[in-house]
């Protein structure tokens, strides 16, 4: 238990002690005064003194609710922290589904948000080349949705710098993979979730090389980070494998989606993959990823609870001294 201001409970509870004492001090003198006389003191006395220490106990726990105590309780909450990661490369403007790839993120995305309880924090990051951060995770959802709504696609993809800044956004610190592939230690968050929409398409990693740091192998160091600090990856696959050409700087491109790398990255850290080929399966998947309940300890106040039991004691000590003495005081 906790007190809020034990100061104020040590005045009170030195209060009861001297009145205690004073109590004591009285009721010796009374039984002096009765044996000087020749009358023995006996269990009538000391019943006249029972409504007196029911006052006294009365003032001592009313002491210890002035000074605010407080138990610290586990309450569980369906709360957490979620980072919508939004694929905007150009491949995101492939209409295999309809309106286009990602338009359809979009709407998913923004039924996802209205899915969540307040108590999740919702942020949003937008990555080409390089993860963009657009919003950080709050409570208040309508910031969140104002993100997702304004993305428009255009650029490259790297699933790596995704994962990282998005881990950067739960953290809030720059998350960043060593030379060696190294995973750093963030610490362990095991409420937060990032929901990653994309298409699959690493494009950076196209243009790595063999030398060990392409785009794949951020993938996989920046899942393994995610992995190490307990965060889910959930990955939505939008597009289709049959794919389509999508015109990006003037050229045509073909691109589909690769359900594989996407697969892998939610393996990876225990999350999921969800395949959407078209709209109307994205519209579901706000209910199919299950975010984790956390449990904190919040305190639980007890001055009300001490009050009444202080009330109790006063109101029986004040019933016996009239029924006993005939007096109030």
């Amino acid at each position: 238990m906790n007190l809020a201001d034990p100061v104020l409970g040590a005045v009170g509870l030195l209060v009861a002690a001297g009145l205690a004492w004073a109590a004591v001090a009285a009721g010796r003198r009374r039984a002096a005064a009765l044996a000087a006389s020749g009358v023995a003191a006996g269990s009538p006395g000391r019943r006249r003194l029972s409504g007196v220490w029911f006052t006294i106990a009365g003032v001592a726990v009313l002491a210890i609710a002035v000074a605010g105590p407080a138990a610290s309780v586990p309450v569980s909450h369906a709360s957490g922290t979620v980072i919508l990661a939004m694929d905007v490369s150009g491949s995101m403007a492939a209409t295999d589904v309809a309106p286009n790839r990602l338009g359809a993120a979009k709407k998913a995305a923004l039924s996802f948000i209205n899915a969540q309880p307040g108590s999740v924090d919702i942020g949003v990051v937008a990555f080409q080349e390089g993860g963009l951060e657009v919003a950080l995770p709050t409570a208040d959802h309508a910031t969140a949705s104002a993100a997702v709504r304004k993305l428009t696609a255009g650029g490259g993809t790297s699933l790596g710098d995704a994962i990282l800044a998005s881990l950067s956004a739960i953290t809030h610190r720059t998350v960043t993979v060593g030379r060696d592939g190294s995973a750093p230690n963030i610490g362990y968050w095991p409420s937060a979730t990032i929901v990653l929409f994309s298409d699959g398409q690493d494009e950076a990693g196209a243009t790595a090389g063999d030398n060990g740091t392409g785009a794949d192998a951020s993938a996989d160091a920046a899942a393994s980070v995610a992995e190490k600090a307990g965060v889910h990856v959930e990955t939505v696959g939008v597009g289709t494998t049959a794919g389509t050409t999508v015109d990006v700087g003037g050229y045509h491109l073909f691109t589909a989606l690769d359900p594989a790398t996407l697969t892998s990255i939610s393996q990876a850290t225990g999350g999921t993959y969800h395949p959407a080929s078209d709209a109307s399966e994205l519209n579901g998947i706000a209910s199919a990823i299950n975010l984790r309940l956390t449990v904190s300890h919040e305190p639980l106040p007890l001055a009300g609870a001490f009050i009444a039991a202080a009330l109790v004691l006063l109101a029986a000590g004040a019933v016996l001294t009239v029924t006993r003495t005939g007096r109030v005081i």
